[in-house]
């Protein structure tokens, strides 16, 4: 598993307000978008291309286009449609899946209650979206759900992430093709596998406690 920590000074920027209790959500949702953005390009750095014969105004070149099958994009519901927008953007031509996973509260072990996606993922390359790697069961799961299906290369793209759920990914996949990318690593876990300074729940900061 390859594990990429995007340092670059707009991110840690938008992170620090992202954190701030008193950001509102129509703020919080913007930086999200934001900041996917930001973490979608490093995360995009080996998505597959074909070469291409093009003319511009002056001659005949050679460029190149993301390659068939299309990538899929998969947000984790329900947090991970605030990452969607900012992702799409910079991918449009990537299709999108769903995937609903829950996190018991007293176990700390996900349930996957939805999804939406295509029954054969072979050779496709997907993006999964989740704001918090806080255990690490959420992920991995998802993960799993992907690889099962035939995926052969995934990329999981996370804002914050604990030592904690990090080490777990790792352990749990071992030898697949995994990159997780990041836009920080927080200090810890808390008891009720929170991320420590963390932002909170994200989902409940992007769209309220519903």
């Amino acid at each position: 598993m390859r594990v990429h920590v995007a340092d670059h000074p707009l991110i840690t920027h938008k992170l620090t307000v992202l954190r701030d209790v008193n950001t509102p959500s129509p703020i919080f949702r913007a930086l999200v978008e934001e900041l996917m953005t930001l973490l979608a390009y490093e995360g995009t750095r080996g998505v597959r291309v074909e070469p291409v014969d093009i003319v511009t105004p002056v001659s005949p070149t050679k460029g190149v286009r993301i390659a068939d099958p299309k990538p899929l994009i998969v947000p984790i519901l329900r947090a991970g449609l605030g990452m969607l927008e900012g992702m799409v953007k910079l991918l449009p031509s990537a299709e999108v899946g769903f995937l609903g996973m829950a996190r018991d509260e007293e176990t700390l072990e996900p349930t996957t209650y939805a999804e939406r996606l295509p029954d054969d993922l072979s050779d496709r390359q997907c993006f999964v979206l989740d704001p918090m790697l806080a255990t690490g069961g959420s992920l991995t799961a998802a993960i799993e759900f992907l690889l099962k299906r035939g995926a052969t290369d995934v990329t999981a793209i996370c804002i914050l992430a604990a030592p904690e759920g990090l080490a777990a990914v790792e352990k749990a996949l071992h030898g697949r093709e995994v990159t997780v990318v990041l836009g920080a690593v927080d200090e810890r876990l808390d008891e009720h596998g929170f991320i420590v300074p963390g932002l909170g729940d994200a989902g409940d900061r992007l769209y309220g406690t519903v």
